[in-house]
């Protein structure tokens, strides 16, 4: 199995070093020419979402460590008690400004040493991903009060299409600089902190079978399914990383570090189960 092997480990204890890493794997000028393709924005589709890396919190019992905060679902959406990435749907009237914003010399995307080479070698994709990360740090800001002048930008990940809804994703990887604490609104249950160090040991991971109710499968009987998972053992409970969310993070774990989870057949099975709620939420 694949493990944490010691440079990897250097790496996570080094925030330097980590970041430095991160920056120079996402933006590297072989991914830079096939990211994005040639696709046009989809207003009505499209979501941007970000990757937060950052200290966790140091506590009594657990150590500051590099992590991932992802937020988890409140009952009055849909998909309630996923984990999943801040952002949302792009807004036209206001995230192509945001995004100048963000895009000046001194803020978050002017000051990505590979912004200028963006903008001279790509730049329609310069123009969308700076259109996606002004979206994801508004989103970030309405559902857990990120402050966006507070992330540092990392680089872009490739777009990942949803299954159960009509969509796009294009997600961001940033880095948090000093915010301790977050106040998520309506649409939040909880921040959640997922370390690195665990995203990238095989033990965590399983296979999640699904009980599907009928509604799920588009008039077709109960099914079941099964999905590749990591399971984050927190407080004294278990959450279950899947989804689209889930094979985000796989990309951005296997372009940065080199990591890839055993083949879902030889994990070990986690049940659960999604009723009618789970397209709408407890509304």
């Amino acid at each position: 199995m694949i493990r944490v092997d010691e440079i990897q480990t250097q790496i996570l204890k080094d925030k330097s070093r980590l970041l430095h890493h991160v920056i120079s794997t996402l933006g590297d000028r072989r991914r830079q020419e096939k990211i994005y393709s040639n696709r046009e924005i989809e207003w009505g589709t499209t979501a941007g979402v970000v990757m937060l890396l950052g200290h966790r919190p140091a506590k009594a019992d657990l150590g500051a460590e590099p992590c991932i905060a992802l937020n988890k679902r409140s009952l009055k959406v849909k998909q309630p008690g996923d984990l999943c990435f801040p952002g949302g749907s792009m807004a036209p009237h206001i995230d192509p400004y945001l995004a100048r914003l963000f895009s000046l010399p001194f803020a978050s995307l002017g000051r990505w040493r590979h912004w200028n080479n963006w903008k001279k070698t790509h730049t329609r994709q310069a123009i969308l991903m700076s259109i996606i990360w002004a979206t994801g740090l508004r989103e970030s800001f309405e559902e857990m009060r990120l402050n966006p002048f507070g992330v540092r930008f990392l680089g872009p990940l490739p777009p990942q299409s949803l299954v159960m809804f009509k969509g796009t994703i294009y997600p961001m990887v940033g880095w948090i600089n000093r915010q301790k604490r977050f106040f998520p609104n309506w649409e939040v249950a909880e921040v959640v902190h997922v370390p690195l160090r665990d995203l990238l040991n095989p033990v965590y991971y399983s296979r999640y079978r699904l009980r599907m109710a009928s509604n799920l499968g588009q008039g077709q009987p109960e099914s079941i399914q099964d999905f590749p998972c990591f399971r984050l053992q927190a407080q004294n409970k278990q959450e279950i990383l899947w989804g689209a969310t889930y094979r985000i993070t796989l990309d951005f774990l296997e372009q940065v570090f080199g990591f890839k989870p055993p083949a879902i057949e030889a994990l070990p099975v986690v049940e659960g189960a999604l009723d009618e709620t789970y397209l709408t939420g407890n509304k």
